[in-house]
């Protein structure tokens, strides 16, 4: 009997060798795929920062368009003009070119502090009154619907502030131009709230329950736990939805370019039209003689978004650092 189990233990031994080759071979496949997919988009999103560098390098190699468009160009006013005091001015297609970037990076910054504004606090707020303070049927209503915001197209957005919302800020407030800055910031404002809620959402929900447990104990009402407690906890992820919502409102297009005006004007006001870097790629790019100092100038103002958006990143990815630390006390 022994030596019949033997070898059949013999007999299955080679089965069950031959059947975890199989299975490493087939994790081993399975992990490669994996592999090749993560590298697939890194590769990809390295030709498309390539090509675009490559297209924008142009404008300072090529001697007719560093004539047209030098940084002082770009970057300091000029005389449109005798007679005139030099004055920042986007008119790249007029006989004299006009190229300043310096409307464009006022329009840019107006729309998108107006989105901020309004975004952060109300999606930080609905976030904070869903995680903590909503019932549990509220709770699995509100998130779904604020969420679904998220799936709404930029172009019905922008329809709908360009239709609707520029015409009850025109009636209500009279302001002198029915398409500026605050309806455009205020349109953006629709796109992102979905972002910053959601993140915001899950930072808030990953906040350890011994946390509030523990401030409620030590006498704490449930707001000031929420406010004292929770919301600093979470205070990395708060700041990762407000990058990401800052992303999207600075990147964003069809809606700053039916809802804007696109008036390359030098303005504080927020009543005032404005154009911002994105519209102007989207409206001009269409139109442009490829290999012109104009094309690569456009090129050149996706670099431009491309660096503001990497060096927020980092900012906010070395504050979160601090932050972390300062929690988790090592900073002591």
């Amino acid at each position: 009997m022994q030596g019949q189990g033997l070898v059949g233990m013999v007999a299955v031994a080679p089965k069950l060798s031959s059947a975890a080759r199989r299975r490493q071979l087939r994790e081993k496949v399975i992990a490669g795929v994996i592999t090749a997919m993560a590298f697939t988009g890194i590769a990809a999103l390295v030709l498309i920062l390539v090509f675009v560098a490559k297209e924008a390098l142009a404008l300072f190699l090529d001697a007719e368009a560093r004539h047209e468009a030098s940084l002082s160009k770009m970057f300091l006013p000029q005389v449109t003009r005798a007679g005139r005091p030099a004055t920042f001015m986007w008119q790249p297609v007029s006989s004299v070119p006009k190229v300043s970037m310096i409307p464009l990076f006022i329009g840019t910054l107006k729309t998108t502090l107006v989105s901020m504004v309004v975004a952060v606090p109300v999606g930080v707020a609905g976030a904070l009154f869903a995680a903590e303070f909503a019932p549990r049927k509220l709770r699995e209503v509100l998130k779904p619907t604020i969420e679904l915001l998220a799936g709404i197209p930029s172009v019905v957005l922008g329809f709908f502030v360009l239709m609707v919302l520029a015409s009850f800020m025109q009636d209500t407030f009279h302001v002198s131009s029915r398409l500026n800055a605050l309806v455009a910031g205020l349109g953006l404002s629709l796109a992102i709230v979905p972002v910053i809620f959601t993140v915001t959402e899950d930072a808030l929900t990953a906040v350890p329950r011994s946390y509030r447990e523990a401030s409620l104990a030590l006498g704490a009402t449930p707001w000031e736990t929420a406010w004292k407690v929770v919301l600093p906890a979470a205070a990395p992820g708060i700041l990762a939805a407000c990058v990401l919502g800052f992303g999207r409102a600075i990147g964003e297009t069809m809606i700053v370019l039916m809802a804007s005006g696109n008036a390359a004007i030098v303005s504080a006001s927020l009543t005032d039209s404005a154009r911002t870097l994105s519209a102007t790629i989207a409206a001009e790019m269409g139109e442009v003689v490829v290999g012109s100092p104009h094309y690569s100038l456009l090129f050149f103002l996706g670099v431009e978004l491309f660096l503001f958006t990497f060096v927020l990143n980092m900012l906010a990815n070395t504050w979160t650092r601090r932050v972390l630390k300062r929690l988790s006390g090592a900073g002591a």
